[in-house]
């Protein structure tokens, strides 16, 4: 039994087989996807980019999370009643290849309503690229083990890294896993940003729905 601070992204390729490639089709086709973004989503992301430029270099994870990661969050609103639902803090763990990994990530998009079921996404946010509780990539590549496992289908599972205004995407499929470059939410890209976990929330809709 492992927490997922206890990984890192060379144990997780030499103990699970995982190996990371650079040009993803699948990865590349989610961060480009269109999507229009409305006034008022705009007019938001223009006073959270101000906000985020102010505080990035002193707000805590707490800070960051409650005062620019929520409310990205909520602009795209990953509440489906009764079929998905935006989770923060759950306890998460399952059996990948006979070991037991488990931990808290900072958020999880899921199946089910009152409690998560089956994980789609998971987020790690961290104030430092390393902190003494472990490595941001690595530890959301091993939630994001754990969602596959727990995962009936073949799906990819996706994930995302925050570091301050610097936010990575992931795509696991099968052992294959793949980070983008970094999207900085000070600058214009933090339209990009909203638009790719709108892109993820029509992703998970279809295959709830299906």
């Amino acid at each position: 039994m492992s927490n997922f601070r206890d990984w890192t992204s060379s144990k997780l390729e030499k103990r699970f087989g995982l190996k990371r490639r650079l040009n993803s089709v699948l990865l590349a086709k989610w961060l480009n996807e269109p999507c229009v973004l409305s006034h008022f989503e705009l007019a938001s992301l223009d006073h959270l980019r101000q906000l985020l430029n102010k505080n990035a270099d002193a707000w805590n994870e707490q800070e960051l999370s409650m005062q620019f990661i929520g409310p990205i969050f909520s602009l795209v609103d990953f509440t489906e009643f009764g079929k998905f639902n935006l989770f923060a803090g759950r306890p998460l763990s399952g059996i990948v290849d006979n070991e037991e990994l488990f931990g808290n990530p900072d958020g999880i998009i899921a199946s089910g309503w009152l409690e998560p079921e089956m994980p789609y996404f998971c987020l790690h946010e961290y104030k430092k690229e390393v902190d003494p509780s472990g490595d941001p990539i690595s530890q959301c590549l091993s939630a994001m083990l754990v969602a596959q496992a727990l995962n009936s289908n073949e799906k990819p599972i996706y994930g995302c890294v925050v570091i301050g205004r610097n936010w990575r995407f992931l795509l696991l499929e099968g052992s294959i896993y793949s980070i983008s470059d970094v999207f900085v939410a000070t600058q214009k890209e933090i339209r990009d940003i909203l638009r790719i976990l709108k892109v993820l929330r029509q992703y998970i809709q279809n295959e709830v729905i299906l």
